[in-house]
């Protein structure tokens, strides 16, 4: 099956292209579910496809305002990375239908339809209101740890009560049980492969320069060092598609 579309599929399938069955592929069953694991995790983390931009709605607990952080776990625990809470979600009040905005807006609906000097004022106050804002009441910054699944927001106790909602902008790992076109991937089916052989070398230079019957001489080392020319190549396409070359860190 050339388009894998379960974890035991992903599995034939490297297995075969490693040449089982003409070849043994001497690698323990075991051992081929973690180098799975290792690959699914890689694939999350730094893949394009690895991971979706999620929002999630929160309302804030007592509890949460005690900690000083919120636990995400119960939010989405394949959350990897949090980018922001929106402003929005504050106690702001300038953020209501009564606000500067609205108003404006409301009262000088006509009159930008028309265009013109009309909406070139209308332009130039959005824009200084906008400023006033960041100045008056700046983003609140955000910190995230996810070893431990705890997000902090570095905004005062006025800013924060029970029962206030947040919007949070994360990234959370696709499930790949879920969208299961992630097995089918052509990247991850390489990358699986090289990390199961590079096992397989590693099983076999242990019996490096044993002789069998027949003749026959275990040669690991080669299959080892073949397997980690492919992951290091595989680990750069990965780098130079998505990152630019650049150096990437996730949490």
């Amino acid at each position: 099956m050339a388009r894998p579309n379960s974890r035991q599929t992903l599995k034939d399938y490297c297995l075969r292209a490693l040449g089982q069955p003409v070849v043994t592929v001497n690698v323990e069953d075991s051992q081929v579910e973690d180098r799975i694991d290792d690959a699914l995790q890689y694939f999350s983390n730094f893949h394009h496809d690895g991971g979706s931009k999620m929002y999630y709605s929160y309302p804030i607990t007592q509890e949460d305002i005690d900690n000083k952080y919120i636990l995400t776990d119960p939010i989405d625990p394949s959350i990897i990375t949090i980018n922001r809470v929106f402003q929005s979600a504050f106690n702001n009040a300038t953020n209501n239908i009564f606000n500067i905005r609205y108003q404006m807006a409301l009262t000088d609906f006509y009159g930008l339809r028309s265009g013109g000097a009309v909406l070139q004022n209308y332009t130039s106050t959005m824009q200084y209101l906008q400023t006033m804002e960041m100045i008056l009441n700046p983003e609140k910054q955000v910190r995230f740890n996810r070893t431990t699944n705890k997000l902090h927001i570095d905004a005062g106790s006025a800013d924060l009560y029970a029962g206030q909602f947040l919007l949070i902008e994360a990234y959370s790992v696709t499930d790949p049980e879920k969208a299961t076109e992630i097995y089918s991937d052509q990247w991850l089916k390489r990358y699986t492969t090289a990390i199961i052989k590079k096992q397989w070398g590693i099983n076999l230079s242990k019996y490096e320069g044993i002789p069998l019957p027949g003749g026959v001489v275990f040669n690991g080392s080669k299959i080892l060092e073949d397997a980690k020319a492919d992951i290091e190549k595989l680990e750069e396409e990965i780098e130079k598609r998505f990152f630019g070359g650049l150096e990437f860190f996730v949490g």
